[in-house]
């Protein structure tokens, strides 16, 4: 048997030449340098419901686990082992996170007790990171493992938009940001963006009027132009500017609305200005201390009728605050009587998850898996949340 290490270094060899399909066989390749029966990937779906395994080249695809209810779910929304099975038949589930963004869990099948129970266990956290890092890297070399985490086919609209997007979850030591976009394969207008530059976390939600391609090509433009501003170094009021002239010259007729908001991840002070869009939540201990300021500028594309500059409001907060930035479709989405989700349900499903002391990521899936719940699958406008959480460390 070999090492975690040697094992790594034979995917880093393999990796120069491989195609994403070619993931399966070197994790079988993998297996049985480890003593291990078989070791076996599974991809989240977009929906964030199953865990999709990912098949090789000429392979047949296996049956998808559900994340609800079963041990692989476990590891993926807990972030941990998950051991299963006798010593000579044990299933162990690894889960496979890239920074903090869950990709999906590492399967290994083993038919005999390793010889360093313990020992073992870390060559398969060391080997799901590698996968983790081969994943992240190798996903847009080729489309099998976009296809692999179809559950449905995606619409041109929301394919512009996801292209677009950032990875879900990112955190540092002090923050976290996780987002949510509904519905995942048919979305048109929402979209979010973040970045860390030293000590300031950026975190952007747009929505744009319309549906369909007209509205996914409007944001990504919107987006485009935020993050040229923010790439030049211009501040706040100046990057709202940047991207509602973009907006303007290129869709005269259109706008978008949006929360820009920066946070100071040393001193939590939280900066934002809001473009005709709804208030940002500010939570904290288990509940809703208040909304944001209402709009302090004209949605993007739209400043042209005011004359004014945008206005930057500041929060400071407090450790173990957070701040949900949502779009209006996130509490229209209606039951067949007409009832709204409204931000009651919204604020009570958030502080629900954090005080079970969910991890933001977990937290936001619960949000949309209730969402979708309520409105019976079928949203009738996009909905999009992304959750900023703060709480320094010494």
């Amino acid at each position: 048997m070999t090492s975690a290490m040697e094992a790594v270094h034979d995917l880093v060899d393999a990796l120069h030449h491989a195609r994403p399909e070619d993931l399966p066989a070197m994790a079988t390749r993998v297996a049985a340098g480890l003593g291990a029966l078989d070791i076996e990937l599974f991809l989240v779906d977009y929906g964030q419901v199953d865990l999709l395994p990912l098949a090789g080249g000429h392979g047949v695809p296996g049956e998808p686990v559900h994340i609800d209810g079963t041990l692989a779910g476990r590891a993926y929304t807990s972030g941990e082992v998950v051991r299963a099975g006798a010593p000579d038949d044990e299933r162990i589930w690894v889960p496979v996170i890239s920074g903090a963004d869950r990709l999906g869990v590492l399967a290994a099948h083993l038919g005999a007790p390793p010889g360093d129970d313990a020992a073992f266990v870390r060559d398969l956290r060391v080997l799901a990171a590698a996968f983790a890092g081969i994943v992240a890297s190798r996903r847009t070399y080729g489309d099998a493992l976009e296809r692999t985490r179809r559950r449905l086919p995606m619409q041109l609209a929301a394919e512009i938009i996801w292209n677009q997007l950032p990875p879900l979850t990112f955190a540092t030591t002090d923050a976290a940001v996780a987002a949510i976009l509904e519905p995942c394969y048919d979305v048109g207008g929402d979209a979010f963006d973040y970045a860390i530059n030293g000590s300031t976390l950026h975190v952007a939600v747009f929505d744009a009027v319309g549906h369909g391609i007209a509205a996914s090509a409007l944001t990504s433009l919107a987006i485009s132009a935020y993050r040229n501003a923010r790439r030049c170094g211009l501040d706040l009021v100046d990057s709202c500017r940047s991207v509602d002239k973009w907006v303007h010259a290129q869709y005269p007729d259109g706008y978008v609305t949006a929360v820009l908001g920066e946070l100071d991840i040393a001193s939590g002070t939280y900066r934002r200005i809001s473009a005709g869009h709804p208030e940002e939540l500010l939570l904290r201990g288990g509940r809703l201390v208040r909304t944001l300021s209402g709009p302090t500028a004209l949605p993007l594309g739209l400043g042209y009728l005011g004359g004014t500059r945008p206005v930057v409001t500041e929060e400071r907060l407090e450790p173990g605050d957070a701040l949900l930035l949502y779009t209006d479709g996130m509490i229209e989405a209606r039951t067949e009587e007409g009832e709204q989700f409204g931000v009651g349900r919204l604020v009570e499903c958030v502080t629900k998850a954090l005080a079970d002391q969910l991890p933001p990521a977990e937290t936001m899936r619960r949000l949309v898996r209730t969402l979708l719940a309520y409105q019976r699958d079928q949203l009738q406008d996009d909905a999009t949340a992304l959750l900023l959480a703060w709480d320094p460390h010494p």
